[in-house]
């Protein structure tokens, strides 16, 4: 019990503990009206750049609610500096396209006409079971059912639906249909894992004929609900 106040409180004194607090306070303060005066974005909303900016008033805010030689005008500073920074690389980013998209980063086709599309693949950041988790929380069953998906710049998933009269077979989502198949001599139509491709019948030599990859699994055509 004794070794756990010393850690707790070793070396602390008691005028300083409220003075951490009043600075903690202020600084609160400073970040939320400095997020205020930025505008209001969401988490998921956020880009890399505007990410950057948070970790850097993060920083600036936590030295001094604790630091007793560092006083708050100096975060103060930093703050003002930071937002200015801000403003201006906006007013840039607005004005030069090429400049947006090298902090930003552009959309990215994900699915195209009920597959996964294959030049961006190299680009993407993202596992494939992660946009299965995106699409399944859009209540989406399988790629049959997506006209197109774009990875926004933010990290969201926008997808376009097809008409329930135009959904196709398509590669499964969940995990009780995302399942490989081995030795299945069955009807199909079978659905590439990697690409969502869709064939009638598995290929000789078992490869599909869009990327080259040999994992299938049964593809299905159910409407959304």
């Amino acid at each position: 019990m004794e070794r756990l106040s010393d850690v707790l409180f070793s070396g602390s004194q008691t005028e300083f503990l409220l003075e951490i607090f009043i600075r903690t306070f202020i600084m609160f303060l400073l970040v939320l009206l400095v997020l205020r005066l930025l505008g209001r974005r969401g988490v998921r909303q956020l880009t890399l750049f505007e990410m950057a900016m948070i970790i850097s008033l993060g920083s600036a805010a936590g030295d001094p609610m604790f630091q007793d030689d560092l006083p708050i005008s100096y975060a103060v500073i930093v703050f003002m500096t930071v937002v200015l920074l801000y403003k201006g690389i906006t007013w840039i980013v607005m004005k030069y396209r090429p400049m947006e998209k090298m902090l930003e980063g552009a959309a990215l086709t994900v699915v195209q006409d009920g597959m996964f599309a294959l030049e961006e693949d190299r680009d993407l950041t993202f596992s494939k079971m992660e946009f299965f988790s995106e699409l399944r929380n859009l209540s989406v069953e399988h790629l049959g059912q997506v006209r197109e998906g774009v990875l926004e710049v933010d990290g969201t998933l926008s997808v376009l639906f097809y008409e329930p009269s135009q959904v196709r077979f398509g590669l499964a989502l969940f995990p009780s249909r995302y399942r490989e198949i081995s030795g299945y001599h069955g009807p199909g139509p079978f659905a590439c894992m990697f690409c969502g491709k869709v064939i009638k019948e598995i290929p000789v030599g078992k490869e599909c004929p869009r990327c080259s990859r040999n994992r299938w699994a049964l593809a299905m055509n159910t409407q959304r609900v």
